[in-house]
């Protein structure tokens, strides 16, 4: 009986001990069992919201340099330059037209048609002009000396009628009358052949090709020698970009989804920074100077171009240049922030506390909804109301052993950071962002 009793008291003995330890042991192994997580810092700061695209630069203008005429290009002729100095090629030789990048001012010759049979046309019509007023020099004397004929003639009749037949009076009349009228025909040829003169003069004057406006040349379609065929059609000689050095602009094409976003960015004058590969450590700043409605649909994808002006001084912005665009749509200053990383993390079910492991699995189920029900399973306004939601969300601390879920209403968002509109979280706060790598557990 005695060691009956013994036996039951170490049995009891032993099931306290195994109890007391119990507890110590399953924590121990909760601890020992808890991921490693990597965690992020709530932190306060700016948020710049942007919405990037890639354009072309273009000059703000391109003006088209051709011909009226046609002809033979001067090989001749000696080019000179804005400042009036003969320029030179590479032997030493007069060039005889404007060269590429070539930086020229409004009324300088760029080239020079042969004007061989403008000129003869010129000298042609002059010589018209010189004999049509030299034949009503001729007429106005005679048209001078018939009324003198006829003067007289009135004169003698008047002394003695017998002296002059009627029929001589008409015919001195007459001819009187004939020199007035071939004077006026004199005088409406000169006229004929002085507008003659100023088409000949005018087509002499195009042999000069001009530059219509201060600009650089930034392309040349001719060649010394090449003749010039205008007879359907101008052909394009040069072509001038003016004000280069003051502004160029990036046309750039924006996604319809964030049109409305660039329209409010223009309306608040917020401004545009961008890249080019020529220069990939300079940052240019410019601003929305159009958003047009020409829209362009490539493989279902509608954008709409959007101009953006920009300051070029060293003339760095060249034509045809690729520009990597980000336009700032919207800022928020000085507010509370959340990793984007953060709101990235989706934890398993086993690793949450059980209070939030219904948020895990309506998750679930709610993705599932969706995939099934895809874009069109909605209706308008449950797809609206769909998007209001997104900016509720919630975010993972750790408590003890497992991860407590925080809702969040989030605002604007950039490449990092998302803003805190409400939530129970504040600065220096540590989110869940994901598990540390199996190797860093025994750091």
């Amino acid at each position: 009986m005695r060691t009956f009793l013994i036996a039951i008291v170490v049995v009891v003995t032993l099931a306290g001990a195994g109890a007391a330890a119990y507890k110590p042991a399953m924590e121990m192994w909760e601890q020992r069992s808890v991921p490693k997580w990597r965690t992020a810092e709530v932190t306060s700061g700016d948020i710049v919201a942007v919405v990037n695209a890639t354009g072309t630069i273009k000059p703000v203008l391109q003006i088209s340099v051709g011909s009226f005429i046609s002809g033979p290009i001067d090989a001749d002729f000696q080019f000179r330059d804005k400042d009036g100095n003969l320029k030179l090629d590479q032997n030493g030789k007069p060039v005889s037209m404007v060269d590429f990048n070539e930086e020229v001012k409004q009324g300088q010759i760029l080239a020079k048609v042969q004007e061989t049979i403008y000129k003869a046309n010129f000298d042609r019509d002059q010589a018209t002009v010189d004999t049509k007023i030299a034949d009503k020099a001729r007429i106005e004397a005679l048209m001078y000396q018939a009324r003198n004929d006829e003067k007289r003639s009135y004169a003698l009749r008047a002394e003695d009628p017998a002296f002059i037949a009627q029929a001589d009076l008409d015919r001195v009349r007459f001819n009187r009358m004939q020199f007035e009228a071939q004077f006026k025909l004199a005088d409406a040829a000169i006229k004929q052949a002085e507008a003659q003169l100023a088409f000949s003069k005018a087509q002499l004057d195009y042999c000069f090709i001009k530059a219509p406006a201060d600009g650089i040349i930034i392309n040349r379609k001719i060649d010394p020698g090449q003749t010039v065929a205008a007879q359907f059609q101008t052909p394009e000689m040069f072509i001038l970009a003016p004000d280069m050095r003051k502004e160029m602009y990036v046309h750039a094409s924006v996604d319809e989804a964030d049109i409305g976003l660039i329209s409010e960015a223009r309306r608040k004058s917020l401004p545009v920074t961008f890249t080019v590969d020529a220069y990939p450590d300079d940052l240019f700043t410019g601003k929305i100077e159009e958003i047009r409605l020409s829209s362009t649909t490539t493989q279902n994808v509608v954008t709409y171009p959007v101009v953006v002006g920009a300051p070029n001084p060293d003339l760095k912005l060249l034509p045809g240049m690729t520009a990597s665009i980000s336009f700032e749509v919207d800022r928020r200053e000085d507010i509370v922030k959340i990793p984007n990383s953060a709101l990235r993390f989706f934890p398993q079910v086993q690793q949450v506390r059980a209070e939030d492991k219904t948020l895990i699995e309506g998750k679930r189920d709610e993705q599932k909804t969706e995939e099934e029900l895809g874009n069109t399973g909605l209706s308008a306004k449950e797809r609206a109301d769909s998007r209001q939601k997104r900016n509720r969300r919630h975010v993972w601390v750790q408590e003890r052993y497992k991860l407590r879920a925080v809702e969040v209403q989030t605002g604007l968002s950039d490449s990092h950071y998302t803003e805190l509109v409400a939530g129970e979280l504040k600065k220096g706060d540590k989110l869940v962002i994901g598990i540390q790598p199996a190797a860093a557990w025994g750091q």
